[in-house]
């Protein structure tokens, strides 16, 4: 073991000191500036993010038993529609949360934003793992309680069981 580890410090050294005969540091330093710019900038080129054709309306976003519907864009949570209960209604035997999160939404259908509050169905256990969305669309940090959907928003009701997740859609958000 010891003679390969000698081995393998010999071909190190070997391979570096070849390199450094060749390139110089400004050299060196460069060619890490700009890898480093590279890929930091990287992230930053625009993508496509949709699947559908540039300018078409994407069908799913009027779904609401799809989580790519557009009022579901700050959602975290099962799909009410998919256990009984409707997008802004809670199934039977559960109860809206006390507390709940807020979002933005555009509705690429009048692209326009709308203010979406989200509420827990509270007092069964979920009833559909697959129907679980969980969209962050502008979710801020922890630390401001009303804009973050990683919670259980149970905590304030007697029963604190969560089923699954409401929206519901208060208004246009820049409306007068």
């Amino acid at each position: 073991m010891l003679s390969f580890m000698r081995w393998m410090d010999r071909q190190t050294e070997g391979t570096l000191r070849s390199i450094a005969q060749r390139t110089g540091r400004r050299s060196f330093l460069t060619k890490l500036g700009v890898t480093v710019l590279g890929s930091a900038v990287l992230p930053m080129l625009p993508f496509e993010r949709g699947f559908a054709a540039e300018g078409a309306p994407n069908p799913k976003e009027e779904d609401e038993t799809s989580c790519d519907y557009w009022a579901y864009c700050g959602i975290d949570g099962v799909l009410c529609s998919a256990c009984g209960g409707s997008v802004n209604e809670c199934p039977p035997g559960t109860e809206t949360s006390k507390v709940s999160w807020v979002g933005t939404c555009m509705r690429g259908k009048d692209n326009k934003a709308y203010l979406v509050s989200y509420s827990d169905c509270c007092g069964k256990s979920i009833c559909q793992e697959e129907a679980t969305c969980s969209r962050h669309v502008g979710e801020r940090p922890g630390y401001r309680m009303g804009t973050m959907s990683d919670m259980n928003w149970c905590m304030a009701n007697g029963d604190k069981g969560f089923s699954c997740s409401t929206s519901v859609v208060i208004g246009r958000a820049d409306a007068e």
